[in-house]
């Protein structure tokens, strides 16, 4: 499997909810092209200091994709793509 390394921030257009109620990426623009996820995939959270963020690795069927989230909702990055 190869990793592509990327650390750009991405557009998350829509949002699922697993049964706690909290929220995963289900689809994602990244240069012009759409991603829809199937699966609530892996996640963890991450604390360094104040700053707390979520890392989620997701698949869309063929590739994976590890993205992380500044925890706030709002701003999501693609840190890797796995194909």
């Amino acid at each position: 499997m190869n990793r592509v390394t990327i650390n750009e921030q991405v557009s998350i257009t829509q949002l699922g909810f697993k049964k706690n109620l909290s929220a995963y990426p289900r689809r994602m623009e990244y240069k012009g092209a759409v991603y829809n996820f199937i699966d609530a995939g892996l996640s963890c959270l991450v604390r360094s200091g104040e700053q707390m963020a979520q890392i989620i690795t997701l698949s869309d069927g063929q590739s994976f994709y590890r993205l992380r989230s500044d925890n706030h909702g709002g701003n999501w990055t693609l840190l890797n793509i796995f194909q």
